[in-house]
């Protein structure tokens, strides 16, 4: 996705086009969202109907022209009318828009000093259970509207007179209530096509309609009245300490909820990412602003950015025009609003409650050990207020945090040969010292001890302990080894360097891509560096030293020697891409090339984790479709390439000397004796014959230079025969590409066909 302004919305000559075809119909989608749900928001405030229009218009026009977020839709938010109802009670609806100004101004200020980075600070499982408990208690407050009665101040009081308000339900007001619930479940169920009109606006709609034809006796919302009884904001009364709470309150979960928003949807686009210290700036001057004019408070909202992104917004645009639409709509219709039945608009706000208790934000949370602080703050919410139960949600998060780096573990082992091997892994503090010396001292004298640190902090107590014990142990006889595997804490603490604020960043790995010949320099390989090979199952017999899987087998030090350095090294570079790779994986090229050993297809394309879905096989050859002998483990490949993984590219990727070609070239004397060889070499005899017509890819260095660079050409063709890479490569939707290693020169080549001919790249 593109942006399609030149500068702090400012339009491009090209991107009026862009703006009338993505942005505009986007924006009435949004609209069409905004309305009942600003009317709601306003509802469950205890706020006038017409400050819900307000704060949607402020939100659209203000917060979208000078936010940060370029899809990113503002208005009245859900997550704050326990908070206005509260101050709407406590001060009167003009001083409530007086605390919204100030609010607004602090904002700006934090806006201004740049700290909005801060705000995601907070535990997002404080946020979930605060958005939950809100949704619990709107659910049980507008559950009372529905049933024709009143709210009470509580979602206790609600919950203790739910029975008798069932008891003496409104018929009329119930059935207005249930059919808007049910279109609002039904509408996601029908097929996209019927689904042209925003299922809230659909469900008052079709609830409207239905109280009006069968003259239902429910209660109608009056615009007109909280329009005419408009007055400016006034200066709250009361004491002060209340009045600087209420504007903290609302500017930081205002400013909370919106930068979380604007992080959530930078995910779900490909445009410009959010600023965030500039969408704080807007917010605050569109809280100044709706304050003034008797709004409600504004943040980012996820549904209705959520709404604007699919919808196909490319730009700030559709915010700032989804904010006129609602102007124009209360200007000019307002009227039809008095057709909304108030039991429905109650309904639409039953049905966002409990939408925001997100079952899917429990099983994420849940991985990480966080549903408590959900809970608890979702409790809290409800049972003591808002202010009380995000309090306690952060408590209780920051005791959580605190257990976790604080959190160690030692493991003492002893190993079949007389070693013992320690792991100590977590945050080496003062407070795991009596763990760490208990465990340590329980090592019988006199062993070899192998002493794994993969600690990510290590203060100065936990440091002394550890080395007071190595130096008695080694001269009460033992010995110790120490492998610091993720920063090295206790060789710095060791040397005298400063070791705090800052601890050790991982390092990249020295001449990574030299073979492990050329990197031994004397470095120690006898030692079992694999933390994880020490661990695995094994019998109560040890290993052969000559058994291939031996760590003294003499090929085997090398390839261990080499993970360890990954895990030291390289893994704590890579480890975020990998989190994320874990999911799944996304790659653009489907890269055919040789086993030999020398072709390393991420060095020399200058490729990551997740780029190459990789084919290695001798020769680089691609059977042709229902060739004999058969084989399905290329073709099982590029069906899963192009069929699954939905790849962009195919390359074939030959190489100078490669003995598969020389295998070809010799008639087949180099295959004697190997028998499968020899049948997995029928699959380069269309190569061959091209060779033999006397056809060239560019220039070579001799025949069997020739050959493997007509091979990379033959194989091209063969994928052509696979009816899938044939259709999508007629298709425009997948490129063949030839590229030729030069191994003696370190030059990769590009093979053109037709015509054909050889390019360095």
């Amino acid at each position: 996705m593109e942006t399609d302004t030149k500068s702090d919305g400012v339009l491009t000559a090209g991107g009026i086009g862009s703006v009338l075809r993505h942005d505009l119909p986007a924006s009435l989608v949004v609209f069409l969202v905004a309305v009942p749900l600003s009317l709601g928001i306003a509802v469950a405030s205890g706020a006038p109907l017409a400050a819900g229009l307000i704060a949607g218009v402020v939100g659209g026009v203000v917060a979208g022209f000078l936010g940060g977020s370029v899809v990113q839709v503002s208005g009245p938010a859900a997550g704050l009318s326990l908070v206005v109802a509260d101050l709407v009670i406590t001060y009167g609806w003009r001083a409530t828009c007086m605390i919204t100004l100030l609010a607004g101004a602090l904002q700006l200020l934090l806006g201004v000093c740049r700290v909005a980075r801060s705000a995601l600070a907070v535990s997002p499982a404080v946020v979930h259970g605060m958005l939950a408990g809100v949704g619990v208690v709107i659910a049980l407050s507008q559950l009372h509207v529905v049933l024709g009665g009143s709210p009470q101040r509580s979602a206790i009081e609600n919950l203790i007179e739910l029975p008798q308000q069932i008891i003496h339900n409104h018929t009329h007001a119930v059935f207005a209530g249930l059919l808007t619930i049910a279109v609002l479940v039904a509408w996601t169920r029908l097929p996209q096509r019927l689904r042209t009109l925003p299922a809230p606006l659909a469900a008052l709609f079709v609830a409207s309609v239905t109280a009006w034809a069968l003259g239902w006796e429910v209660t109608r919302i009056d615009l007109s009245a909280s329009l005419d009884s408009w007055a400016a904001p006034v200066w709250p009364q009361g004491d002060w300490h209340g009045i600087i709470g209420a504007v903290l309150l609302v500017a930081l979960l205002a400013g909370v909820e919106s930068l979380l928003c604007s992080v959530a949807v930078d995910k779900l686009h490909d445009g410009r990412r959010s600023d965030l210290d500039r969408e704080l700036t807007g917010q605050g001057l569109a809280n100044m602003v709706t304050g003034a004019l008797g709004g409600l408070p504004v943040a980012g909202v996820i549904v209705r950015s959520t709404t604007n992104v699919r919808a196909g917004a490319r730009s700030r645009w559709s915010t700032i025009m989804h904010g006129v639409w609602i102007l124009l709509f209360a200007v000019g219709l307002g009227w039809m609003i008095a057709l909304i039945p108030m039991e429905a608009l109650a309904a639409l706000l039953v049905f966002i409650g409990v939408q925001m208790v997100n079952m899917g934000h429990l099983r994420n949370l849940r991985g990480h050990s966080e549903v408590p602080v959900y809970v608890v703050t979702m409790a809290g919410v409800v049972l003591l207020g808002l202010a009380e139960g995000v309090l306690v949600g952060l408590g209780l998060a920051a005791l959580f945090a605190l257990r976790r780096l604080t959190r160690v573990t030692v493991r003492a082992m002893a190993e079949a040969d007389g070693h013992w091997h320690v792991v100590i892994a977590g945050s080496l503090t003062f407070l795991g010292v009596p763990t760490l010396t208990s465990e340590l001292r329980a090592i019988p004298a006199g062993a070899s001890v192998d002493l794994d640190l993969n600690i990510d902090f290590m203060d100065n107590a936990a440091f002394e302990a550890i080395h007071d014990w190595r130096n008695e142990y080694e001269r009460a006889g033992g010995t110790v080894n120490i492998d610091e595997i993720h920063d090295e804490w206790y060789s710095m603490a060791a040397s005298g360097v400063r070791v705090f604020p800052a601890k050790t960043p991982p390092r990249a790995p020295d001449r990574w891509w030299l073979p492990w010949s050329h990197r031994r320099n004397g470095q120690r390989t006898s030692r079992r560096p694999l933390v994880a090979a020490r661990h695995a199952p094994r019998d109560d017999t040890p290993a052969s030293p000559t058994s291939p899987t031996s760590p003294t087998s003499p090929a085997v030090p090398d390839l261990l020697a080499g993970a360890r350095e990954f895990h030291r090294r390289t893994a704590p570079l890579v480890r975020p891409l990998l989190h994320d790779l874990a999911r799944g994986q996304e790659p653009s090229h489907l890269f055919i090339t040789c086993a030999d050993s020398r072709i390393v297809p991420n060095l020399i394309t200058a490729s990551g984790p997740g780029d190459l879905f990789t084919v290695r096989n001798l020769g680089n050859l691609v059977p042709r479709l229902g060739s004999v002998p058969a084989d399905d483990s290329v073709a099982a490949a590029i069906e899963y390439a192009t069929g699954a993984l939905n790849v962009r590219t195919i390359t074939v990727c030959g190489h100078s000397g490669c003995g598969a070609m020389a295998a070809l070239l010799s008639g087949g004397e180099k295959a004697a004796g190997l028998p499968a060889f020899g049948r997995w070499m029928r699959h380069g005899n269309h190569t061959l014959a091209r060779f033999i017509e006397g056809e060239s890819a560019g220039e070579d260095d001799g025949p069997l230079d020739r050959l493997c660079r007509v091979n990379v050409i033959q194989q091209l063709e063969n994928l052509r025969t696979y009816p899938q890479v044939d259709r999508l490569f007629r298709a425009g939707h997948l490129e063949l590409v030839g590229l030729y290693f030069d191994i003696g020169t370190a030059r990769v080549h590009l093979l053109e066909h037709p015509p054909i001919a050889s390019r360095p790249l």
